[in-house]
């Protein structure tokens, strides 16, 4: 039976280790870029805002980016870069190309939902640019853009899997353990693991927007 064996796969001491550091692996591997992606879209989103030039060659970019086939990238980045085939920052640096195309669209749909008067007032009371954007523009669009977020961290915690069809950890090491043995018990433990990983992060994304953006929840209760 199927539980019979999965019992057995999780009963042993040494399984249960390798299992806890591929999660531990994965939620690096998966997390670092969502922070560096999210930084560099927001620095891509600032240009874009300011300059409509900028603003063209950005979203040219995010989308081809975005448009390149996942494996073939961690291959290509070791030439790029000069790590080796099996380096860990093959995955984080693609990953973060990722997450920064993927977020540029949400980062200038968020910063362009803020309202126009708010910046105005701002202004007006002695803001610069610099301190405008962090200290009135960007937690204002922390709504909009807590969404595109989500999104992202799902799509990283998917695409880390990936990585070990090259040889590079997270739970991924799991699915190709599970078919190069024919073994059915660590695939499970792969798929479920992944997407309690992607629930838990998405309710931490969605509590750290709340803590952010406590006006916009209030909003909402008030409308129900």
């Amino acid at each position: 039976m199927f539980f019979d064996e999965l019992g057995r796969y999780l009963g042993s001491a040494s399984n249960r280790a390798e299992i806890l550091g591929d999660l531990l692996e994965h939620i690096y591997l998966a997390l670092l870029p969502l922070v560096l992606g999210l930084v560099i879209a927001i620095a891509a989103g600032w240009l874009g805002l300011r300059f409509k030039a900028a603003r063209s060659v950005v979203l040219v970019a995010s989308n081809l980016l975005y448009t390149i086939p996942s494996l073939a990238l961690f291959v290509v980045i070791p030439g790029l870069i000069g790590s080796k085939i099996l380096d860990s920052v093959n995955v984080i640096v693609a990953l973060t190309i990722y997450t920064a195309a993927l977020l540029v669209h949400p980062v200038l749909d968020a910063l362009g939902a803020v309202p126009q008067h708010i910046i105005a007032a701002a202004t007006a009371v002695g803001y610069k640019p610099v301190r405008r954007f962090f200290g009135v523009e960007l937690p204002l669009s922390v709504p909009v853009l807590a969404a595109g977020v989500r999104v992202a961290s799902v799509s990283n915690i998917s695409l880390v899997s990936v990585g070990a069809l090259i040889g590079t950890g997270g739970l991924g090491v799991l699915f190709t353990d599970g078919f190069q043995r024919e073994y059915f018990s660590p695939i499970v433990v792969g798929i479920v693991l992944t997407m309690l990983l992607a629930l838990i992060v998405d309710l931490l994304l969605v509590a750290l927007r709340n803590l952010l953006a406590p006006w916009d929840r209030a909003k909402k209760v008030a409308a129900e």
